[in-house]
């Protein structure tokens, strides 16, 4: 016998004993449920011989002697061990009226058949569909569950699990998503979760070059709160979407972004796959790839900013996608277009964000006001800039000025849009400890000082500035070492999310004493940036001396008479 004719059995015999128990007339006296009325608060822990004593009045009758009335009783139908005292019951009779009133009713018509063409009428009708999809997504969910229903609570289940705890646990694999209809041969371009529902996360895949007849672009919505190993959500379009986002205060809608610069809407309330809103291919809009956007504002005003490889940036409204709303032209060095291939807005700011580009360099910019543009080069890196992330958690202590930057380079820069002296653009600190293009990097949401990285040799770093700043605190290689494109956090801060070159998306648990800050982590965090700063300052003023000196050797032997 299967679990669930288990379960059911046994529910249904429980509900036959409870009918069978209620039954009976309420012949118990008021204080019927005191088991032992003559107990109070001061004798609850008397010794074990009036324990004994008192148990052994249960085996009593009911009314009958063993110290009095109504004491240390049981109501009736109750044994002694307290389960309930089945008694046999007949069944209940119909009378003869009755059995000649059944016999006498016609008996009901069978279900008609239905044709083909109707069957065929009723499942091309839209409601059919809505009922289709919303039923199978229910159902893959259903098989999906492993959920043991025999589990005991009262035994130890530490030796059941073997004792393990995943809390001590730095990084660990929770599970992956893949589907090898939609997720094969494609490389995931970008991710993003959900603001609304946080167990909802979209990705974005270009094309697969072994089926051409595909649509290039794909983007999937997965559900970590099920382990359904199926989307949640299928959506695709004719061009590779380079980017993509949830609108975050539409909960319906998905923003792409695509590699022939067109943005697109799609919309799950939708029964196409399609997108529902495009931008128009021309002049006015976007003609370049599109590798960053992101929705800004509040409910009540708020647009989607966007910015392709040849320095447009655009802002849009969700309700129409025909033209932009305002545009503007990322300029630097004669008028030379700024190649943007990453964008990050600091924590809570709608109008300054931060770009990466294709020649290393990171520009600030402005949307609005007298310096609309680019605002501040910071200089540093020695190949195409791939990531850049700000700090955005909340704390005691504000460090939004804050930001970090990977690159093909191989190098993690860290920054400040503070400006200790006039136009200080040089970074922070460099952090040189991986062995391969570093493709992504991401502040957490909960710890100051904590950001991970992930690499084209398939390894994911931890790093706390607090703890050390020359090696990871956690580092951990994904199975088979693909090349890993994107990395981002959960809201939560407990778990990070990474997309490889095969389609896949890994989730890793951090260990809670990685992701849980402690109460001086925001105040250590300053200690240790005054510490980079300082030794950047004495390094800078070593070079120095170690390029004045031959000068000054050239200039002391010109002065020297010759002999």
């Amino acid at each position: 016998m299967t679990p669930f004719l288990l379960t059911c059995f046994y529910s249904l015999s429980v509900m036959k004993l409870y009918a069978i128990h209620t039954r009976s007339p309420p012949l118990t006296p008021p204080d019927e449920y005191n088991l032992n009325p003559g107990l109070e608060w001061d004798d609850e822990f008397t010794a074990g011989e009036e324990e004994d004593a008192s148990l052994t009045m249960l085996d009593t009758p009911y009314g009958g002697g063993g110290g009095g009335p109504n004491r240390h009783h049981l109501p009736p139908g109750i044994l002694p061990s307290g389960m309930p005292q089945v008694q046999n019951v007949r069944p209940a009779l119909l009378s003869e009226e009755e059995q000649q009133q059944l016999q006498q009713q016609p008996p009901p018509e069978p279900p008609r058949d239905l044709s083909d063409a109707e069957k065929q009428v009723i499942m091309m009708t839209s409601e059919f569909h809505q009922f289709f999809d919303r039923a199978t997504r229910l159902v893959e969910r259903a098989l999906a569950e492993d959920v043991d229903i025999f589990l005991d609570y009262s035994h130890d289940q530490d030796e059941e699990t073997g004792g393990t705890d995943l809390s001590s646990h730095k990084l660990s694999l929770s599970r992956c998503f893949y589907d090898d209809r939609w997720s094969r041969n494609r490389c995931i371009t970008c991710m993003d979760w959900s603001p609304q529902y946080p167990e909802l996360l979209v990705c974005s895949y270009n094309n697969n070059e072994e089926f051409p007849h595909d649509p290039d672009g794909v983007a999937l919505v997965w559900n970590t709160k099920f382990k359904k190993s199926t989307p949640e959500y299928i959506f695709h379009c004719q061009s590779p979407v380079m980017s993509a986002t949830f609108a975050r205060f539409h909960p319906n809608l998905i923003i792409g972004g695509t590699y022939s610069g067109q943005i697109v809407v799609w919309d799950n309330r939708s029964q196409k796959r399609t997108p529902v809103q495009r931008s128009p291919l021309s002049s006015v809009a976007h003609t370049h790839p599109v590798y960053c956007m992101k929705v800004v504002g509040t409910q009540n005003a708020h647009n989607l900013i966007s910015i392709s490889t040849d320095g447009k940036m655009c802002s849009w409204s969700l309700d129409m996608l025909s033209q932009p709303q305002e545009s503007m032209e990322l300029q630097h060095k004669q008028s030379r277009a700024v190649a943007v291939t990453c964008m990050a807005f600091p924590n809570a700011d709608v109008n300054n964000y931060i770009v990466g580009s294709e020649e290393g360099a990171v520009f600030t910019a402005c949307r609005h006001g007298s310096k609309a543009g680019i605002v501040d080069v910071y200089e540093g890196h020695q190949a195409p800039v791939t990531g850049v992330s700000a700090h955005a958690t909340p704390g005691q202590i504000d460090f939004s000025h804050l930001f970090l930057t990977s690159s093909i380079d191989w190098t993690i820069k860290l920054w400040s849009m503070k400006h200790w002296s006039l136009k200080e653009t040089k970074p922070l600190y460099s952090f040189e400890n991986s062995s391969d293009y570093v493709y992504d990097v991401a502040w957490s949401p909960t710890h100051p000082a904590l950001f991970t990285a992930v690499d084209g040799a398939g390894r994911i770093d931890l790093w706390n500035l607090n703890q050390d700043t020359e090696a990871p605190a956690a580092s951990t290689v994904v199975d088979g070492a693909p090349a890993l494109n994107r990395v981002s956090w959960t809201h939560s801060g407990n778990q990070i999310t990474v997309g490889d070159d095969s389609g896949r998306v890994h989730i890793y648990d951090v260990g809670e004493h990685l992701y849980q800050p402690r109460q001086d982590d925001w105040s250590q965090l300053v200690h240790t940036l005054s510490e980079l700063k300082n030794n950047r300052n004495e390094d800078d003023s070593l070079a120095h001396r170690a390029y004045d000196s031959p000068m000054s050797s050239l200039t002391s032997l010109s002065s020297s008479p010759l002999r």
